[in-house]
């Protein structure tokens, strides 16, 4: 008993110490990003630089990413903001509706119409960016439109990623469904009063991971509004300055924008990480 005692603390010490390592690995970028967005680029750039922590902290590349005069740093974020809120508002609004079409409903052409978007599904967006730029832009929603453009783009497939959030509302007993149809209720009452109130967790899963896709958008944004600076993205606006000339300067200014690109994020998952971890769970079922 003692020596399985031992061996099981032993175990269990290897096993924390090796997740202490991984976990230092895995922070190190992130650690590294934050304090070179506090490097002032006037006071530590006389040279090589071949440290990690600044030996001057200071605020000016924050205060740059604030300045609308040298930069639409602030407009890049309200674009990002408006595109991710849009996309994740549609997109749970109708993989919610979609998902309890094909998880309640029996119609003809159900099992068809899932294993093509399945299928549908399987070939990589990239194939679609020309043939959507040219629509796209036959309806003047690229470069200037090109925030509008981007989010009926993302919303335009929501029905196909009903994976997950079918999968939730099949464990919810159809039962309760039935009685309520005897009661008199409709589809859609049954809908919004029954099933939506108790799908808290997988509404969470879907908006966030909505809004998530539009969030970190670069290739197709950058394609969309190519040329026209006040319909960038963060992601597209920020790559542009470290294509410029002055890359030392423009890479600590990368950073801080970068620390406030990833604030938000982390604190909706931080928050809500319980309800993303029953969503994930409770959809993962075969339906």
């Amino acid at each position: 008993m003692k020596s399985y005692k031992t061996k099981r603390a032993i175990g269990n010490a290897v096993g924390y110490i090796i997740l202490i390592l991984i976990s230092i690995i895995w922070l190190f970028p992130f650690v590294g990003l934050v304090l070179q967005s506090f490097r002032s680029y006037a006071t530590e750039y006389g040279g090589m630089v071949d440290y990690l922590v600044p030996k001057q902290f200071s605020l000016d590349n924050y205060k740059f990413l604030f300045d609308s005069s040298q930069t639409n740093y602030l407009l890049w974020y309200k674009n990002t903001i408006i595109i991710a809120l849009f996309v994740s508002l549609l997109q749970t609004i109708i993989q919610l509706c979609v998902s309890y079409a094909l998880s309640r409903m029996r119609f003809t052409g159900r099992t068809f119409l899932m294993r093509f978007w399945l299928i549908l599904g399987m070939f990589p967006g990239f194939l679609t960016m020309i043939c959507l730029y040219f629509l796209l832009k036959q309806f003047g929603l690229t470069q200037a439109g090109a925030i509008p453009g981007l989010i009926l783009v993302s919303v335009a497939s929501s029905g196909m990623g009903y994976y997950v959030c079918k999968g939730y509302f099949d464990t919810i007993p159809k039962a309760l469904d039935e009685a309520a149809m005897i009661d008199g209720a409709t589809r859609s009452r049954i809908f919004f009063t029954m099933i939506i109130p108790m799908s808290k967790p997988i509404i969470i899963y879907t908006a966030l991971v909505a809004f998530m896709a539009p969030w970190c958008d670069y290739v197709f944004a950058s394609y969309v509004a190519f040329g026209h600076d006040t319909s960038y993205n963060v992601a597209v606006g920020m790559t542009r300055w470290v294509w410029t000339n002055d890359y030392q300067g423009y890479f600590t200014r990368f950073c801080a924008g970068g620390v406030l690109v990833a604030i938000p994020v982390t604190l909706l998952f931080m928050f809500l990480q319980k309800y993303y971890v029953e969503g994930v769970t409770g959809g993962a079922v075969k339906g």
